[in-house]
């Protein structure tokens, strides 16, 4: 997959960008995004309003420091800022919407889709297809107005990637089909390995070898409580282990563990991402399969830390967890560059 460099060329960079972020991870990558100075001279950077955990991760980043160019504004409940006058657009979540509507209604020179996670790779096997296909989330049914927005959007989309103005920037290693797909579609991919963030002076690392990522799973009904909270204190019969929630994790999975003796509940506040970028070779993140595994293994490869993600038991399961979204979550059980 060509990197970012390789991907543009700053001969053709636009003036202004725009970036609408709805989650911390949207946010890391569109500052990688500007960073890699492919995007544009200037980018503001727009957060939704109502998320303590974005609000907490712009604060964090602005601490740090952010690249030359880049301006963090207030946030807001609405992607406000797409206008005509702005070169680029990077847009987080492309099954919005809110971003779909604003892409019906603005035509930027450029559209930049900055990772969001799973579906970063639905997005791409959408417009990798040879007919349109409405732009809705994965696994979930739409009514017959939303699926008309979603195929409009699509549709001026796949336009767009045909005029050679579509590009993902991704941190996924991509199955090499996908990709292929995708650039026949016209569709530029972009990869970077957070250079940005690893410029960062390292953050601490803890003193338990064994990380344990949460998963909202348990809270959003699709896994039983019991097993999953079961497998993370045999993670610390073996040795004490600190908990890294989730962002949307609760007190049925956070109290039982704050209660053990040898679990520390790590304050949920920070993705993993900037929270654990000071990870060493001694250390060993064991996770469920999620997106931060990914990240996690792209950003600490460099340092030799070992980033394992266990499969999910199927009795785990609730009758919730659709086969497709059991399916779609073992994505990241392993590198998925070495997927079908």
């Amino acid at each position: 997959m060509p990197s970012a460099a390789s991907a543009w060329t700053r001969a053709e960079d636009p003036g202004t960008a725009a970036a609408w972020v709805e989650t911390p991870l949207q946010l890391l990558s569109a500052v990688e995004a500007h960073h890699s100075g492919a995007v544009a001279r200037r980018t503001r950077l727009l957060p939704r309003s109502g998320s303590e955990a974005l609000a907490a991760t712009v604060a964090a980043l602005t601490e740090a420091g952010l690249p030359d160019g880049l301006t963090v504004l207030p946030p807001v409940p609405t992607p406000t800022l797409y206008r005509a006058d702005t070169d680029v657009w990077l847009v987080g979540d492309a099954f919005s919407g809110q971003v779909q509507r604003a892409l019906l209604a603005g035509r930027p020179r450029r559209l930049v889709v900055v990772d969001d996670g799973l579906a970063t790779l639905h997005l791409l096997r959408l417009l990798g297809r040879r007919r349109p296909a409405p732009l809705e989330r994965a696994r979930v049914r739409s009514t017959l107005p939303r699926r008309a927005l979603g195929l409009a959007a699509a549709l001026r989309l796949r336009a767009a990637a045909r005029a050679g103005r579509v590009t993902v920037f991704t941190m996924l290693p991509l199955p090499a089909p996908l990709v292929r797909a995708a650039a026949a579609a016209g569709v530029r991919v972009a990869a970077h390995d957070f250079p940005w963030l690893r410029s960062l002076p390292e953050g601490s690392a803890p003193p338990e070898n064994r990380v344990v990522l949460g998963t909202a799973m348990v809270r959003d009904g699709l896994l039983h409580a019991e097993p999953y909270l079961a497998w993370v204190a045999g993670q610390a019969r073996e040795e004490p282990v600190v908990y890294h929630p989730h962002r949307r994790e609760d007190a049925r999975t956070l109290d039982p563990l704050r209660a053990h003796p040898r679990v520390r509940v790590a304050p949920q506040e920070l993705p993993v991402e900037l929270a654990l970028r000071g990870l060493r070779a001694r250390h060993r993140v064991v996770s469920l399969p999620s997106t931060a595994v990914t990240s996690l293994r792209v950003l600490l490869a460099r340092r030799g830390t070992a980033v394992d993600a266990v499969p999910v038991p199927e009795a785990w399961w609730t009758d919730r967890a659709a086969p497709e979204l059991r399916a779609h979550l073992s994505t990241f059980v392993t590198d998925p560059k070495d997927a079908p």
